[in-house]
């Protein structure tokens, strides 16, 4: 007799509810977007929409109308009724008996939230503590996969040294991104960052820091920094989706710009509001 166990259940296998039988679960075979909102009204939600659709066709999840995941997303905010949300939403290849390789005719699953955001008038004030941490993430992170344990470990690790975001080094020595943020040091009139490769997300927040960057005068160069970099800018902060621009003032322990948010950094902050 097949059978199934959930917590301390036994049930019989052909019980199962299919949500546990989701590929996202045992493979982590989805992808997924976060997106906010200001003020009730979401930001960039085509920019998402677009990535969504990059990291559905590069890991061969078809036939998804992405003006119906649009819909989606439009309904239920409004019917949430959180002026500054956080809107998250994953599909997943479907739901099957576990094997590697899926079913043609599998039928996607769709799964979203929209929650509270927690205030981050702190973090913007004050500035973060960031650390660096090896790059153990596949090769592929241009895509938006459910994939996330090494930046989970990342994280677990960050906050057992006392900061608050754990930053990427690769095998090369040279800073590829953060495990939920895109880093930034600025050196003069400088504004540096990881090009785009498949190592690094295309994060729509890093494109609007560029964009406020660039209407500051300020110059852009994305080029790839180093740790010896990070602990001797004149500024560094993070660009996160549901934080926007958040000052970082200690690099591995190393005191940045004083120890408090830089004047670049919240023109920075000052500059992307216009956006919204």
């Amino acid at each position: 007799m097949q059978l199934a166990m959930i917590s301390d259940q036994i049930i019989p296998y052909t019980d199962l509810d299919p949500n546990y039988l989701d590929r996202g679960t045992f493979f982590g075979d989805g992808v997924y977007e976060v997106i906010r909102s200001y003020n009730s009204n979401i930001f960039t939600l085509d920019d998402h929409l677009e990535r969504f659709g990059h990291s559905l066709d590069q890991i061969k999840i078809i036939g998804i109308d992405i003006d119906s995941i649009r819909q989606k997303v439009l309904n239920t905010f409004d019917k949430a009724d959180i002026p500054n949300a956080k809107i998250y939403f994953h599909i997943t290849r479907g739901s099957e008996p576990r094997k590697h390789a899926a079913t043609e005719s599998l039928k996607p699953n769709f799964f979203m939230t929209i929650t509270d955001l927690p205030d981050d008038s702190a973090a913007k004030a004050n500035g973060i503590a960031v650390c660096t941490c090896p790059d153990l993430r596949w090769k592929r992170c241009d895509i938006k996969s459910l994939n996330l344990l090494p930046n989970v470990l990342a994280r677990i690790e960050a906050e057992e040294k006392g900061c608050e975001e754990a930053i990427f080094v690769d095998e090369n020595g040279l800073i590829t991104e953060g495990a939920g943020s895109s880093f930034f040091g600025v050196f003069g009139n400088t504004l540096q960052t990881a090009p785009l490769s498949a190592n690094i997300l295309a994060s729509i927040t890093r494109k609007y820091v560029i964009k406020a960057g660039k209407d500051l005068g300020i110059k852009i160069a994305e080029e790839s920094l180093t740790p010896q970099h990070g602990a001797s800018p004149d500024e560094l902060f993070l660009a996160i989706t549901t934080k926007d621009i958040v000052p970082v003032v200690k690099f591995d322990s190393q005191s940045i710009s004083n120890g408090k948010p830089g004047a670049k950094t919240k023109k920075l902050i000052q500059q992307f509001r216009t956006f919204i």
